[in-house]
């Protein structure tokens, strides 16, 4: 994937030394200015932005969004946590089983995350728990840790079942599960669209004490009659808002009708809207609710626009950013399927590590395309919106929104996989002026 030709390696080699001779004729200023009227300026055309709008150019189908640019032009926020988190225990402090124990400090972790602090003792309680924070604030470990001990445990048949928006959010939470259940022989399910049904059902048959999947797949396995959760004494929602916002209130309405009345129940979202705090108290009894105030997931990111005139510049201008050195690990959004496969390809062929996730993809190959850029062997990555939410990928220096995105809640959830923990990032939105 990674190889080219030496045509193309010549092509692209002569196609760099202009780009780059272009790119540092302007390096030295700022993708976006403010003129002395206050309004947004970019270097590329002189212009004010304050009309400029985003989208795809009029006479389609597709609604095409519009923004004030000023939303996407801000510098980080240096904050010092005047007060900085204490836990109140340690990970050897919980009454857990000493082989999950074992296997948390095979992997050094010694204090627990914020809402792994607040939310475990409950959950090891018995106690119904709304856990409220962001992305990458360890929330799976705050619900698999308690699980994981209560199967261990075995005082009764415990078995889980964890509902979850997105193919590979489902894929992580049953990767961290393997790791904490190491050498247990604790038995899971994966259950998702995109792989192959046949090793799922096989999986099912074994009768697994976790079964992973995201809604639309447990719902047909269900309706196949593989899978039934009838049985399961706990329940995960893990991105709530996010399943909400996807369409799958149904779904999980009718997932959470099955399992068993005498069960454990627990909520995970970034936010609690009335209608997701409607649905957690109509199936979770007296929960606790955990809420973990963090700074806003922006507020770690250099946000800038990059103004084309044209269509047919915006991907010149694109190949000049990636020449240069500081854009080390960079996801990029767009807003179709079919042009996340043609950008991807056309990056590969320009000689960049490149490769491309969204829908069409089978599992396999949208698991190949994350774990190449996990693990730096891909240093480019072309998503949709289905990489907007729930990937914690350490490293992503640079976000760029090659397309807007339909909402502007979509936009904060895109940058926000930068600029994690206390690392800075940057993002870029291309913006065309018609």
């Amino acid at each position: 994937m990674f190889q080219r030709s030496q045509g193309a390696r010549r092509s692209s080699q002569a196609v760099g030394q202009r780009s780059k001779q272009a790119f540092s004729e302007r390096s030295d200023k700022p993708f976006a200015t403010r003129s002395s009227n206050n309004k947004v300026r970019s270097r590329f055309s002189g212009a004010p932005m304050s009309d400029a709008r985003g989208g795809r150019r009029s006479g389609g189908n597709r609604k095409r969004p519009s923004y004030d640019p000023t939303l996407f032009v801000r510098k980080a926020i240096q904050t010092v946590d005047t007060e900085p988190f204490q836990p109140e225990h340690r990970f050897v402090d919980f009454e857990i089983h000493p082989k999950l124990k074992e296997n948390i400090a095979k992997r050094d972790y010694i204090h627990p995350t914020p809402i792994q602090d607040g939310s475990i003792p409950h959950i090891l309680k018995g106690r119904d728990v709304i856990g409220i924070a962001n992305t990458g604030t360890g929330k799976t470990a705050a619900f698999l840790l308690p699980l994981i001990h209560k199967v261990f445990e075995g005082k009764q048949k415990q078995s889980a079942i964890i509902i979850v928006p997105t193919r590979e959010l489902a894929v992580q939470i049953q990767d961290e599960l393997v790791l904490f259940a190491q050498g247990s022989g604790l038995r899971s399910a994966l259950c998702i669209g995109g792989a192959h049904m046949d090793r799922q059902i096989a999986d099912l048959r074994r009768k697994p004490a976790f079964v992973i999947g995201t809604p639309g797949r447990l719902k047909d396995l269900i309706e196949r009659g593989y899978l039934d959760i009838s049985h399961c004494n706990n329940v995960v929602l893990d991105e709530v808002d996010r399943m909400l916002d996807m369409g799958f209130i149904a779904d999980i309405r009718h997932l959470l009708s099955l399992v068993h009345t005498e069960r454990q129940s627990m909520f995970f979202s970034a936010t609690m809207d009335p209608t997701t705090r409607g649905l957690a108290l109509k199936f979770l009894n007296n929960p606790v609710t955990v809420t973990i105030k963090s700074r806003a997931t922006a507020e770690n990111v250099n946000q800038d626009v990059v103004y084309v005139a044209r269509s047919d510049e915006k991907f010149e201008l694109l190949h000049e950013m990636l020449m240069k050195p500081e854009f080390k690990k960079v996801l990029i959004f767009v807003q179709m399927k079919h042009s996340a496969e043609k950008l991807g390809k056309l990056l590969d062929a320009r000689g960049f590590a490149a490769g491309s996730i969204h829908g069409d993809l089978s599992q396999g190959q949208r698991q190949r395309s994350l774990t190449a850029f996990r693990d730096d062997r891909m240093r480019i990555l072309v998503a949709t919106d289905v990489a907007a939410r729930g990937l914690d990928i350490d490293n992503i220096t640079h976000v760029i929104n090659y397309d807007l995105p339909m909402a502007y809640e979509d936009y904060i959830h895109r940058i926000g996989r930068t600029g994690r923990g206390n690392k800075s990032g940057h993002a870029y939105t291309f913006i065309e002026r018609y």
